[in-house]
């Protein structure tokens, strides 16, 4: 069947169904954002402003292309020739399964045909972050630490949210590349006798430990499971949600010291990204989670873990670290793939 077909893979992870035809004139171009829990849309006017952003909830919809009906009911906008959706799962092929959503699954091929486009490209969620970032305002950076950014070097890009989200943005004779990257998935690795104590637990839970079973919101969970086993307490379970709040409230000394793991845990994980990629242009810290911890996070082991790696201490010490407090960073990036040819 057609919507089983794989469709033609672009340059830098981004999938692309196209009619023959070249694409139509048009006013406004859909872009979105689905990730685990919430999906969020808007238009790109003529003139490529974004409005009329909104964040719909993926559970109240059968799929994206019944979210994006109701979507455009709501604005004055009823149809729409071209659209970009970053996506929190990798994008190979024309079927596209969400990590952390199956429910969410769709043929590009078919969801194309379903909203009448001419055009729709796909791209990763984590692959968009790392586009939007030449295109963020400096004050919606807010660095943690010390460094200097390398504006012509590698930069790297990661972020927990339901999932754990990893990319990075490197530069080439034509311009930024942006990396199509599952590294949220790598096996994690414990950097005390702590964390090699809650890794052996989660090891018997679930067989193999990424780094996204401990850095997301079921990774805080399983963090707080792990903490209250190895200290013999009796908890109820929380969300990631109750988790937070009672840690930043200082409410719940477990959740507390819960949240200060996963901060420091987060560290490391950066700094392995960092030297993987060679990203002198610094670290940019995005997700769901991070960007809301505040003064917490400034405040935690972050830094501390990032810079802790021996001989290569001096060299991370000097690459600059950044939250990334900017409205629609996943609809930017999915705007300038409509971009490109």
């Amino acid at each position: 069947m057609i919507d089983d077909e794989n469709g033609p893979a672009l340059s830098h992870g981004v999938q692309t169904a196209s009619v023959t035809a070249a694409p139509t004139a048009f006013d406004h171009r859909l872009v979105a954002d689905i990730g685990g829990t919430n999906a969020r849309f808007g238009l790109l006017d003529p003139q490529g402003n974004l409005r009329d952003v909104t964040t719909l909830a993926c559970a109240d919809f059968a799929g994206p292309a019944a979210a994006i009906r109701y979507y455009l009911e709501t604005t004055d906008v009823d149809r729409i020739k071209e659209a970009a959706i970053a996506v929190a799962t990798p994008v190979i092929g024309d079927r596209v399964s969400l990590t952390n959503r199956t429910d969410w699954s769709f043929s590009i091929r078919r969801l194309q045909r379903q909203l009448r486009l001419d055009r729709l490209k796909v791209i990763n969620d984590f692959t968009a972050l790392a586009l939007s970032l030449p295109r963020l305002p400096p004050q919606s950076l807010r660095q943690v630490g010390s460094g200097t950014p390398d504006h012509e070097a590698a930069h790297a890009v990661l972020g927990p949210g339901t999932g754990f989200g990893m990319s990075g943005l490197i530069p080439a004779p034509t311009g930024w590349v942006p990396l199509a990257s599952e590294g949220g998935h790598v096996t994690f690795s414990a950097a005390n006798d702590e964390e090699t104590a809650i890794l052996s637990l989660l090891l018997r839970r679930f067989g193999h430990v990424s780094a996204e079973r401990l850095l997301s919101g079921p990774g805080l969970v399983n963090l707080h499971w792990a903490q209250a086993r190895l200290s013999g307490e009796h908890i109820t379970e929380l969300t990631p949600e109750q988790i937070t709040a009672h840690a930043l409230a200082d409410t719940d000394p477990l959740c507390r010291h819960a949240l200060e793991i996963f901060c420091a845990m987060l560290g490391t994980a950066a700094a392995n990204l960092v030297l993987t990629l060679g990203a002198r242009g610094g670290v940019y810290i995005g997700g769901g989670i991070v960007p809301r911890l505040g003064t917490f996070f400034e405040h935690s082991d972050f830094r501390t873990r990032f810079e802790a790696r021996g001989r290569l201490s001096t060299y991370l010490s000097s690459i600059p670290s950044y939250v990334v407090h900017a409205d629609n960073p996943g609809l930017d990036g999915a705007a300038a793939t409509l971009q490109a040819p």
